[in-house]
Parts: C-alpha cells; structure tokens; sequence
C-alpha cells in the first residue's frame, strides 16, 4: 500500500472519517479541473436554494465537509407524516422521503422554482452518474424563503430494500456548476446535490447473522486500484459483534490476484473475510475495470444486547475523474443496534 493510503487510513480512524479527513479531500476538491466555479458577483441575476450535505453547510461550493454521503436533508419515512428519525424504507409498500431544500444560499436570491428528483443505487461507492442511478419520483417545487419541506411518495420499493439516495434540486435559475460521472465530486461542487448512505442493523443477541449489500465502482475510462476501509467509533466486540465480508468470487478472486492486501482481517472461506481489528481494517489492491460496479455482502451479528446505537462505516477510496488519486468514493454508515431475543 502507498505512503498516500496509509497517510488517509491513519487520517480517518483518527477522526473516525471526520475532521481529520476534511483537510485532505478538500485540498483535492479545490484542485479538481471542473471549470470557474461559481461567481459570488452574478448572485443577484439568480437564485440559489441548496441541500446540506452536513450539519453545518451552508451551501458554500465546493466545500470540505466529510463525509458527503450522510445528508441529514435527506429522510425516509412509513408514512406521510414527517418521522423524526429516517429509516430503513419498507419492501413492497409506499414510503415516503423527504428532502429539506433551503433558501436562499450564498449565490443568489428570491423565490427558486424548480423540480427536485430522486434518485437510488446499491449501496456504497464508485457509482457513476447517470449510469447507476435509478429515479424513484420528481416533484415541481417553488421554494420561498425558509425551509421547503418535500414530500416524495415512494412505491414498490424492491428488496432488500437497503439504497443509497440522491437528491438533485434542478432549476433554470440555479444551475449546476458541473457535473460528471463522479458522484463525490458533483456532491461537493453543487450544493444543489445531496446524498444519503444510512442504514440501519437491527441485531438479535445471540441470533443469526443480518446481511447487507455493499458495492464498489470505478468510474474512470481505464482500470483503477481501490482500498475499502471499515472504521468504528468504539470497537464493537464490546456486545460481541462480528462483521463478515462476503466478497463473492470475481471480487475474492480480484483481491487475492493482487496480493491478499489486508488490515485487521483474516480469511474465513472461499470467500469471505472476517473483521477482526476492533476499531479499523482494510481491503486493498482491489482491481476494478472501466465502468464496472461490483457488489459484495456484509454479515452483521451480535452476541450481547446493548441500549445504544454502534456506528460502523464502510467506505471505498481510490481514484476519482479529477486526477485525484486517493479520494472518498462513497460509503455507508450503519447504525447497528443489539436486543435481546
């Protein structure tokens, strides 16, 4: 593994994919060649109304927050009343998601009107735009001043019924400053983008294993090496939990070709990996074609109960379209929680 990746690694368990990681990624986003950005003089010829891809954005593009795959604008309930907390959409029912939209940002002013679309994939990282994304609604908004609340009605949602989510708030007089295959960098540069990787593990202490699915792309026009770190803010052997990676055999087969590059695992099969380093491992050398987007399974269970949420991230770096050479390429936080039987 380069001095780079053990550098990030080091950066992100420190922070637990944090304030460590923001320096760096926004060093590599200020030098990405995606044109002029956006020009604060021409605010007053038009609107600008953003999503948060953070807590504390405030729609400033590009910016450095991290991670960009965790938008606290971006909710999904059972029903149309507003839940306080997003969850797991329901299989084959009608959910709901709803998506702040705030008004004005820092590039313009006045009533924004608009369409916001909504769009889902597998879980994970390296899925490029449009090709991987699927539209579940889109709804044609005027938004004043304030917080516009949108409600976008969800049907016959598939199995396993575990997405990634993505909102685009698309208006003739708040365009897009650029947008290209990478999802990551779109985010980062638009604050009219926004995108959310929560899932929740609900475990039974002492039962069978809960599955997960994870998938890694590349979305470069030639091959790319790729790390996939798994980082906990506390070790999650505290209620005994176990995190296998079932690789599948193209993707176990690519990790073995180039060397087996590990931290914090060990081989437990054909094909799977099991964590063992309580706070952080890795997958290297991961192999991936032009285009491609390869899926794999993450096994979660648990042997002691527990009255609190562990939150454990699955992230994906590697190459990206801006000649960044280590960049976030998507991840998945998952809240994992233990009762008893």
């Amino acid at each position: 593994m380069s001095s780079v990746g053990r550098r990030l690694r080091r950066a992100v368990w420190v922070g637990f994919v944090g304030a460590a990681l923001t320096g760096l990624l926004a060093a590599s986003a200020a030098a990405a060649p995606i044109g002029q950005g956006t020009d604060r003089a021409a605010a007053a010829a038009r609107t600008d109304a953003y999503i948060k891809d953070v807590a504390d954005d405030v729609g400033d593009q590009p910016h450095s927050f991290n991670p960009l795959w965790a938008s606290p604008d971006i909710k999904v309930c059972p029903t149309a009343v507003e839940c306080a907390v997003s969850q797991n959409p329901i299989v084959g029912a009608t959910n709901y998601v709803f998506v702040k939209l705030r008004n004005p940002g820092p590039y313009g002013t006045g009533t924004s009107t608009g369409v916001l679309h909504l769009y889902r994939t597998t879980p994970g990282g390296g899925a490029v735009w449009p090709t991987h994304w699927t539209q579940i609604g889109a709804v044609s908004v005027v938004a004043a001043a304030g917080v516009t609340t949108v409600t976008i009605p969800w049907t016959g949602v598939p199995g396993p019924g575990h997405f990634c989510l993505l909102a685009r708030w698309v208006s003739d007089s708040d365009p897009m400053t650029f947008e290209g295959p990478d999802i990551s960098t779109n985010t980062r540069y638009n604050n009219n983008i926004a995108w959310r990787n929560v899932d929740s593990v609900q475990l039974t202490a002492g039962g069978g294993p809960v599955v997960r699915p994870f998938a890694i792309g590349n979305s470069l026009t030639v091959p790319s090496t790729n790390e996939v770190l798994f980082a906990a803010a506390e070790p999650l052997q505290e209620i005994g939990a176990r995190v296998v990676v079932d690789l599948g055999p193209v993707l176990f087969e690519r990790w073995r070709a180039g060397g087996g590059v590990g931290t914090g695992v060990r081989p437990i099969g054909r094909t799977q990996v099991e964590i063992v380093e309580p706070k952080w491992a890795s997958l290297g050398n991961l192999r991936l074609n032009p285009g491609e987007r390869l899926e794999f399974s993450l096994q979660f269970s648990a042997e002691r109960a527990s009255n609190r949420l562990w939150p454990f991230k699955v992230i994906q770096f590697g190459p990206d379209t801006s000649g960044t050479k280590v960049a976030d390429l998507g991840g998945v936080q998952y809240q994992i929680s233990s009762t008893l039987r």
